[in-house]
């Protein structure tokens, strides 16, 4: 069993897949700024971690990671506010990859969302940009580096109810209609669990919908 750590530990999708992870018989580290999130984070089945990523620095991140076998980044600032945008899910990420490096943990998840990439086409003037721009550059800068690295990229997130079924979309896929882009939250956690647990998806960029494939075997295609 694994040593897990979760940054963004009190986000809805950390929330969900804490459990899951907790019944597989692995331990679960929830990294949360808010020590009053703390119950909640346990009542899960993770032992919280109270430190803010946004101000933290690499050496302080490499010295949580010790002795973890895998990092799962599910934090974000949460939209709204362009210079915490790009503190949090650009310059936190990329502290976060480098301390991992630096703690010498491996295997390292990043939720990120689908249609992130450095040409991702949003406009500057458009709310989104800060976000798209912030994304893209964690994700690169993971791609660079040696971790054992997978990264998420669910479609627009529902709360609907995990069905543990997606349906992968192919890099130039042109998705129509809101609905097709869909993901549930609970799909996304369950897309966590199953990507730590398959090997196969290191050096992945998987994105999904929700759909009618079991999560393993839409990661196993190509």
């Amino acid at each position: 069993m694994a040593e897990i750590l979760i940054i963004g530990g009190h986000g809805n999708v950390a929330l969900l897949a804490t459990p899951v992870l907790a019944e597989q018989g692995h331990t679960v580290t929830s990294v949360i700024r808010n020590p009053d999130h703390t119950a909640e984070v346990a009542q899960a089945g993770a032992t919280a971690l109270v430190l803010d990523v946004e101000t933290a620095t690499q050496d302080e991140l490499a010295a949580a990671f010790q002795g973890k076998d895998a990092i799962v980044w599910s934090a974000g600032a949460g939209g709204g506010n362009p210079q915490r945008t790009y503190a949090v899910d650009r310059d936190a990420a990329i502290r976060s990859m480098d301390a991992a490096a630096q703690a010498g943990v491996k295997r390292y998840i990043m939720v990120s969302y689908q249609g992130a990439r450095t040409d991702h086409g949003v406009p500057e003037d458009n709310p989104f940009f800060a976000y798209a721009e912030a994304k893209a550059a964690a994700d690169e800068h993971l791609r660079g580096t040696d971790l054992d690295w997978t990264i998420l990229g669910p479609g627009k997130l529902t709360l609907d109810e995990p069905t543990a079924q997606v349906r992968r979309v192919s890099d130039n896929e042109a998705e129509s209609g809101e609905e097709a882009r869909d993901t549930s939250r609970g799909n996304v956690a369950q897309a966590i669990v199953t990507a730590l647990a398959m090997p196969e998806t290191v050096g992945q960029q998987i994105e999904f919908v929700d759909g009618d494939t079991p999560l393993a075997d839409a990661f196993r295609s190509a």
